[in-house]
């Protein structure tokens, strides 16, 4: 079962669904030299005037930094998975048992403390959480935390349960199917972790009640229609309308 048991003896819990916290789950961070805090601005610039809309309030965050690049020839061992606040998907801590250092990487799927990870250009193995060039992995297999870009910072399926798959090799690119059906075509050297995003079932959690999507730092958002003419392009007339599908500018 990977959901809670929630009672609802209030209205706000009625139609909550949350999840179950992985078994080896930590939520403090290990590595508290790979964190900072980071202040919110409230989607206001140095002037104090709102430029971004719907944003304010929410819970204090630290911000983990994560390797996103892994193209270095390493052997890791993982030391804990760890819950992050600013992304959907766990992170893991590594141990580099060379260099002797550590750092954050996304957590694939059934990663588990005392895992080996490997990553480089010259690995020919295929397990989870390997980080090696698209040439070196074979057709079928699925991906994530991709690069566009020989040598660059992977940005391709980072989000929890995402991953690609790749169809088809070719001398100099590969082709992989994303998760909406797209067709990319990548150079074939740029690097990509093996596995799909770990918290694969985080789309069936609901917000349950409007004070938790404030802990978000999501302010509510009114419809245009609702308001009146001199307030936006979309508002009044008699009755209720579809709207116009302006923006509050006119655009």
């Amino acid at each position: 079962m990977i959901f809670k048991k929630i009672t609802s003896n209030t209205p706000s819990k009625r139609n909550l669904i949350q999840l179950k916290n992985f078994n080896n789950l930590i939520n403090s961070p290990l590595l508290k030299t790979k964190f900072f805090y980071k202040s919110k601005k409230s989607g206001r610039n140095n002037q104090g005037k709102i430029t971004i809309s719907h944003k304010g309030k929410g819970h204090k965050r630290r911000y983990r930094k994560i390797d996103f690049t892994r193209i270095e020839q390493s052997t890791n061992i993982v030391l804990s998975v760890e819950y992050d606040p600013n992304r959907t998907s766990f992170i893991s801590s590594l141990y580099n048992l060379k260099d002797q250092t550590f750092k954050y990487i996304l957590t694939p799927k059934n990663l588990k403390p005392g895992n080996l990870v490997k990553s480089g250009p010259y690995i020919h193995e295929y397990k989870i959480g390997y980080s090696l060039p698209l040439q070196n992995i074979p057709i079928g297999s699925m991906v994530h935390n991709v690069s566009t870009k020989i040598n660059a910072v992977g940005k391709i399926n980072r989000a929890a349960g995402t991953y690609a798959k790749i169809i088809k090799k070719e001398l100099n690119y590969a082709i992989l199917e994303l998760n909406s059906g797209k067709l990319k075509k990548l150079p074939i050297k740029c690097f990509a972790t093996i596995g799909i995003v770990s918290n694969n079932y985080n789309f069936l959690k609901t917000v349950g009640k409007a004070g938790r999507t404030r802990w978000l730092n999501k302010r509510p958002t009114v419809r245009g229609v609702a308001m009146n003419p001199v307030d936006h392009p979309n508002g009044g007339g008699e009755g209720k309308k579809s709207g116009r599908k302006l923006s509050p500018w006119g655009k």
